[in-house]
């Protein structure tokens, strides 16, 4: 008889056991080093937001949007004539940018070659304006707009300077945000027989709605705080009246914070406070809205 041997199966191996992270000190000291330094810009902007708002107290009331500038009685003055500049400069800025913005973000990316020269220069001269200091910006609308044009110290000139200012970061957010349109989009609708505008009208732009309107809006907040070209430009620091055209002269929120500060009595240093906490509630309101238009209409591909 021949003996059968039965083998027995082996043993499953046993699962190794994953060492735990390893400790590096380096790695800890420099997280700890980047909670420092976010503990110390929080810490630092509530104090100062605190600090304007313990100034500004005793003038957050109705006389600040219903009263014009005074340089004679503090107690009267407000600032009613720099909320209308601002709004009306800022919204003939956004009527001005936006359009020219996002269709030269539509151009660059839809229809450039970007084996051209120009094209690659215009995109090269497109990333150094967006750094070039504001003053620049200043200079350029006061030689230019005003002097050569003609135009004066206007509203015009003022939303015209500040286009200029905001242009190439509404051009660069518009591209991020069309760029972000996956290609299956476009070709899809080619596919089905639409033509290169149909896609780019129908499909790419409503998917980049959400981008375009978070970095124009962002861009928008930027123009709204700027003071150092409209004080190139001339803009007037006291204003007794409302804007009522686009040839009327203005004065702007920062600028009649400036003109406050710079008095000597301790009531225009309030007033000055108060409308800090003016022109920042109006930033908040648009940074708010660009948060809930990118919430509200982004799409996860």
């Amino acid at each position: 008889m021949t003996d059968i041997r039965v083998t027995e199966p082996p043993a499953p191996a046993q699962p190794r056991k994953l060492a735990g992270p390893r400790f590096r000190p380096g790695e800890s000291a420099f997280r700890l080093l980047l909670l420092c330094c976010l503990a110390v810009g929080i810490i630092f902007l509530g104090v100062l937001i605190t600090y304007i708002l313990v100034e500004a107290w005793p003038r957050l009331d109705s006389r600040l949007w219903n009263n014009f500038p005074s340089v004679r009685r503090p107690e009267r003055a407000g600032a009613q004539s720099a909320i209308f500049g601002t709004i009306w400069v800022i919204a003939f800025t956004a009527l001005f940018c936006l359009p020219t913005g996002i269709m030269a973000a539509i151009y660059l990316e839809e229809y450039a070659d970007p084996g051209r020269w120009y094209n690659r220069m215009i995109e090269l001269n497109i990333q150094n304006l967006a750094a070039v200091p504001s003053i620049i910006y200043g200079i350029l609308g006061l030689g230019l707009l005003a002097r050569q044009l003609a135009l004066g110290t206007t509203v015009l000139t003022a939303s015209l300077t500040l286009s200029l200012l905001v242009l190439p970061v509404v051009i660069i957010a518009s591209r991020e945000a069309i760029r972000a349109v996956p290609q299956s989009i476009r070709q899809a609708s080619l596919a089905l027989g639409a033509t290169q505008w149909q896609t780019i009208w129908r499909q790419v732009l409503p998917a980049a709605v959400p981008g375009i309107a978070t970095g124009s809006i962002l861009a928008l907040s930027r123009a709204i705080g700027e003071a150092a070209p409209l004080l190139l430009l001339g803009a007037v620091t006291y204003v007794a009246f409302n804007p009522e055209g686009l040839e009327s002269a203005y004065t702007v929120l920062p600028i009649q914070i400036f003109n406050w500060i710079s008095q000597s009595r301790e009531e225009f240093h309030h007033l000055a406070a108060a409308g800090i906490v003016i022109l920042l509630a109006i930033l908040l309101l648009m940074n708010a809205a660009a948060i809930w238009l990118r919430n509200r209409f982004s799409k996860r591909w």
